[in-house]
């Protein structure tokens, strides 16, 4: 399987929040006390870094990709 690491569906935490416009922690609190609203596959720490899917931040957010309603 090839996974495209230059897709807009990959974003680091603090980017995906910046988006969604939440708080910088928001992904990383979100996923501690409920990691049941991110879809398998959609979240991932890697070394220190959180990295989320845009499904996985609207699966969380319960709102669409802001950079796809302009």
């Amino acid at each position: 399987m090839k996974i495209d690491l230059n897709s807009k569906d990959i974003t680091s935490a603090k980017e995906a929040a910046e988006i969604w416009q939440v708080s910088e922690g928001y992904v990383r609190k979100t996923f501690q006390q409920s990691p049941e609203k991110f879809p398998a596959g959609t979240i991932r720490k890697i070394g220190k870094q959180w990295v989320v899917t845009t499904e996985g931040m609207e699966s969380a957010t319960g709102q669409k990709d802001p950079r796809k309603e302009q």
